[in-house]
């Protein structure tokens, strides 16, 4: 049965009450771009597409954060039904951009309309059952959850909303409040946010295509992964090793260059390439600093980006067949 939602019992800042006053921030938008000539007012026209567009903010945090928790409930649907949705919308406003942007203006005020259509489509859906149902779902330390997760997605709005519930917001860098999880924590540790053990944050590393290599305070080699294929050969001799012994002469004073000003916090991060075996070869350098920005070490990066450099285009379909 669909229903409507009396949004002023809703507390500030609550997750569903913001969504509602991006509505009215939509209805606006479109009114005006539906106003808006792209012929005779073409930059105005651009413009408001542009903050229309910043509806994707919306989507982002419904997928990212109030799906997820409805998941946990047992409501899957929005997941499979409304995820495709925002997919089919994002698909529009990305061949209106490219008509827009190479002024391809004949056909515009229908393919506009036609977005205008399917935008309205999904917020009735969201207003009537989408919303009400996850009212009555989620639990109140379910919302101030998922508001928690959207800080770090943002809105579409032009100011960030009041904080929910009313109280001093903690970042989720820094929070660190244990939750129950659909998964086993047997065995794992917590990082930043989330929970693997050491043969899953081995299998990682090993399988990014990546050549890490971690130099701690002391300039002490301490890690690296052991990627299939690595750029340059590591073995386990180079482990409590100098990195000032671990480099060619030549680029000895490069290397104790970016380690000084990476300790003195003048610089974070440094950047080269170069050809090597007939490929290109992206070498990076990033200080590691921990919350109080005290120095813990440097992480080199080396990767191959030949191929990665001559992609064109788009590829948005699996080509497996």
């Amino acid at each position: 049965m669909n229903e409507t939602i009396d949004t002023s019992q809703l507390p500030a800042g609550h997750p569903v009450s913001v969504y509602f006053q991006e509505k009215e921030l939509i209805t606006i938008l479109t009114e005006e771009l539906k106003l808006t000539d792209p012929a005779s007012e073409y930059q105005k026209f651009y413009n408001i597409f542009n903050q229309l567009q910043a509806i994707e903010r919306r989507f982002e945090r419904k997928e990212n954060q109030l799906f997820p928790f409805l998941e946990k409930r047992g409501w899957n649907g929005p997941s499979q039904g409304m995820w495709s949705f925002h997919d089919t919308l994002r698909e529009q406003f990305r061949l209106l951009r490219k008509k827009i942007e190479a002024k391809e203006i004949e056909e515009l005020d229908k393919d506009i309309q036609y977005l205008i259509s399917g935008i309205f489509r999904l917020l009735l859906i969201e207003e009537t059952t989408l919303f009400p149902n996850s009212l009555k779902i989620l639990t109140e330390e379910d919302w101030t959850k998922v508001r928690a997760g959207e800080e770090e997605i943002g809105w579409m709005l032009p100011q960030v909303p009041p904080a929910f519930p009313n109280q001093e917001y903690i970042h989720p860098s820094k929070d660190f409040t244990k939750r129950e999880h659909s998964f086993s924590l047997e065995n794992t540790a917590h990082y930043d946010e989330g929970y693997m053990t050491v043969e899953q944050v081995n299998l990682l590393l090993k399988t990014m295509p990546l050549d890490l290599t971690y130099v701690d305070k002391n300039d002490k080699v301490i890690f690296y992964n052991r990627g299939e294929e690595r750029v340059f050969p590591r073995s386990a001799g180079i482990i409590g090793r100098e990195v000032k012994f671990c480099h060619p002469p030549r680029s000895v004073g490069t290397v104790l260059k970016i380690l000084e000003e990476f300790k003195k916090g003048t610089k974070s991060e440094s950047s080269f390439w170069i050809n090597f075996k007939g490929r290109l070869i992206y070498i990076r350098y990033f200080a590691v600093r921990d919350a109080q920005k005290n120095y813990q070490g440097v992480i080199e990066m080396s990767q191959d980006i030949t191929d990665i450099k001559n992609i064109e285009g788009e590829k948005r379909l699996l080509d497996w067949d």
